[in-house]
């Protein structure tokens, strides 16, 4: 088990360009899918939808407004993922649904919501959408990981207009904004080298 995730994480990198030719299957990649369901977020509050693109005209569309990386067009398939910075306000309904679902009594979601409620009094005025997006990022990194296991590549995009992306996607941007993109798919070159640090220099104990 220690073995095959290494490999996993091994395998995994940055792919730039993908074999446009060759699909993902709808059984591999709805495990991938399935683990990002399953992925934790702050508070339990699953602030993330993702939307899934396998239309090729549509990818070639969104292209110019990811700064035309190839990934974009040429992978199997494309996902945005979208913060719900509406309903992750306190006091929505979304959120008072989410911590009744515990089934703890009304004092106690009261003060689940409370402390829910304090913590983004903490945040700047427009910081709900960085702290849902961080939330994405989780998703994220439990999707790659999980592609890498089926030797799926995939590439995280940072560099893309998010209104352009909105108003193509037809996101109401008022209930859920663009937070990260990722390509999955195979690779058309081989992986290059990685290069890490080692782990002395990246982590250190406090006994």
């Amino acid at each position: 088990m220690k073995e095959t995730l290494l490999e996993a994480y091994n395998f995994r990198h940055a792919c730039k360009l993908f074999d446009h030719t060759k699909k993902i299957t709808d059984e591999d990649f709805n495990f991938i899918l399935e683990t990002a369901r399953l992925s934790p977020t702050s508070f339990g509050m699953e602030g993330v939808r993702l939307t899934v693109i396998t239309n090729d005209d549509l990818k070639k569309e969104l292209k110019p407004f990811c700064w035309n990386q190839n990934q974009i067009d040429s992978c199997s398939h494309l996902v945005v993922f979208k913060t719900k910075t509406k309903e992750l306000k306190p006091y929505s309904e979304w959120t008072k649904a989410k911590f009744a679902e515990r089934g703890l009594p009304q004092e106690a979601q009261d003060k689940y919501m409370e402390v829910y409620a304090n913590f983004h009094k903490s945040l700047k005025s427009d910081d709900i959408y960085e702290w849902g997006t961080r939330q994405a990022y989780i998703l994220f990194s439990s999707i790659i990981t999980s592609a890498a296991l089926l030797k799926i590549d995939s590439c995280p995009i940072e560099g893309f207009e998010k209104e352009n992306l909105e108003k193509v996607l037809k996101i109401n941007a008022d209930e859920e904004e663009v937070s990260l993109v990722c390509a999955f798919g195979y690779r058309e070159h081989e992986q290059p080298t990685k290069h890490r640090l080692p782990l002395e220099e990246i982590c250190e104990y406090i006994k």
